[in-house]
């Protein structure tokens, strides 16, 4: 099986100059090269050529708009062109846009109009009625939409991206932003509350870019990205524009859920060299009855953020394609990916080693490191750090502290230097006096051939003790009874550890992202009536 060697990261990239606006950033970096081909959507393609006339021509509609310098337009699209013409050409003008998941509802929009206090609303045209109903709520006022792919009239307020565009020349020069002036906000997944609006700087895409996307994954302008997380996630928005756009590479962009069927035709059909995934995802497809040969396809590297991935994961895909998952945890907080596996230095079940440009540090609960072997919070220091939440003073102040990132997950140390997924920091079960990581067992339960995916909580007995229970998802056509998946685990983990309850499931609650949302199966378990675990074999 072909292994690529393990190449160290380079030495620190320099730092950008003081007055810094990334969207010019990739216009001079891509000016080589104008007829090669950025973006290939579902309608057709972009060169970087066009991109730079687009991004520069939307920007100065921008400001015809009235749009000024820090004013937010919240950008609400499915993957396309018109994404990262717009995401870029409010970077440009210096405006922030406000990039949200396309899953949402009125309501959530509602919010995050009010609280971005938006001037105006870039939005796919599939998603007009939706915004429509959100405005219709009241307050805040939006002055204008501005519609990708109208599928029939606009409305009031309303116009065409491409009438838009046609109407300006481009913008000259670019707002003269600095490198730690607000770029971009993120949302938060909210799953604790409101979801908090994560205000990022202009140079924190090209410490992503650098630190990551050149260091670590090796891209270069030879390479066709494709990722399955959508742009409007952090983890996207670097894979599928920050990192290939800032080496010249080419990107599939997909508006449509990423199935394993829709996932499979892209990589047949554009034959992308670098495949961006999440742990659900390679499990539906390794699942699949479709799973392309290795003969059909080009991926000479995959990438795997959100959860952490099970190690049977990744060495059944890297058996069957002889190409490694190089699995690593980021957060929105601090943008992309800070603690990774490597091409050549890959292990398994584990998160890998910090990203060279970052500190990690371990600390218990009395805030001080912990040593190798034992669980503890995960703080991350490094350049990519959002600026704060807006307007949550104390939640910002929860999560950054002085040079530090407070992650809220849980790892531990190995001798070697990697760290292991233990689980959110509120997801950690005490047993028996002793913590138990949910992700430790769930990542035993996925290695049964029955198996598809596994989230484990806690819950507790009639004497008040906490004990483990698994919701388990089976592959089609698999059958196994809760004993046999117990016994299967006891002879992997420590006795204490193994799940004293195991319900099947057809699916299990999650985010847009791909995240198992265990808090869905606290609430669903809490408000169960009790009921006698079941050996019965479930199909």
């Amino acid at each position: 099986m072909f292994k690529p060697a393990f190449k160290p990261a380079p030495a620190q990239p320099p730092a950008p100059p003081s007055t810094f606006n990334f969207a010019q950033h990739l216009i001079e970096v891509n000016g080589r090269h104008p007829a090669k081909t950025a973006f290939i959507d579902d309608v057709g393609t972009l060169s970087y050529g066009q991109l730079s006339e687009r991004v520069r021509r939307f920007a100065a509609g921008l400001q015809a708009l009235g749009l000024r310098r820090e004013e937010r337009v919240l950008l609400l699209m499915h993957d396309s062109r018109d994404w990262a013409v717009c995401f870029l050409g409010a970077l440009y003008a210096g405006v922030v846009p406000v990039a949200v998941n396309t899953l949402l509802t009125a309501d959530d929009y509602a919010y995050m109009l009010q609280h971005s206090r938006a001037q105006a609303v870039l939005v796919s045209g599939a998603l007009l009625s939706t915004v429509r109903q959100a405005m219709g709520q009241g307050g805040h006022e939006v002055a204008h939409l501005v519609v990708s792919r109208p599928a029939g009239e606009l409305g009031e307020n309303a116009q065409d991206i491409e009438t838009l565009i046609a109407a300006q020349a481009p913008l000259a020069h670019c707002a003269p932003t600095g490198c730690d002036d607000p770029g971009f906000w993120l949302y938060s997944s909210g799953s604790t509350g409101r979801p908090k609006g994560t205000t990022h700087t202009h140079a924190n895409l090209y410490w992503t870019a650098e630190l990551y996307g050149k260091s670590i994954l090796g891209l270069n302008e030879k390479d066709i990205c494709f990722s399955a997380a959508k742009m409007f996630f952090a983890y996207g928005l670097g894979n599928a524009l920050t990192f290939p756009l800032s080496v010249g590479a080419t990107v599939v962009l997909m508006a449509e859920r990423p199935t394993p069927e829709a996932t499979f035709q892209r990589w047949k059909a554009h034959q992308p060299t670098v495949f961006f995934g999440a742990p659900t995802g390679f499990a539906g497809m390794l699942a699949s009855p479709h799973l392309p040969a290795k003969s059909e396809i080009a991926l000479r590297l995959c990438s795997s953020a959100g959860e952490a991935l099970p190690a049977e994961l990744g060495e059944r895909f890297t058996a069957h394609y002889g190409v490694e998952i190089i699995d690593g945890i980021g957060s929105t907080e601090m943008l992309h990916i800070y603690l990774s596996n490597q091409p050549g230095r890959v292990r398994y079940g584990t998160t890998g080693w910090p990203v060279p440009g970052y500190e990690v540090e371990l600390r218990g609960e009395d805030g001080q490191a912990v040593p190798d072997g034992e669980p503890g919070e995960l703080f991350i220091q490094g350049p990519s750090a959002a600026l704060m939440y807006w307007g949550n003073r104390a939640k910002s102040r929860e999560t950054f502290q002085g040079g530090w990132t407070k992650s809220g997950d849980k790892y531990v140390r190995n001798a070697d230097g990697s760290y292991t997924y233990s689980g959110r920091s509120d997801d950690m079960l005490k047993v028996s006096g002793i913590y138990v990581s949910p992700f430790e067992v769930e990542a035993t339960l996925v290695q049964h051939p029955a198996v598809l995916e596994a989230a484990v909580i806690g819950m507790t007995d009639g004497e008040g003790l906490t004990k483990t229970k698994a919701f388990v998802v089976l592959k089609n056509g698999q059958a196994v009874d809760e004993a046999t998946l117990k016994a299967f685990v006891k002879e992997r983990l420590a006795p204490y550890k193994y799940p004293r309850m195991i319900e099947f499931l057809d699916e299990l609650p999650k985010t847009a992202t791909g995240k198992i949302q265990r808090f869905k199966l606290r609430e669903r378990d809490a408000a169960a009536p009790p009921t006698q675990a079941s050996d019965k074999a479930r199909s």
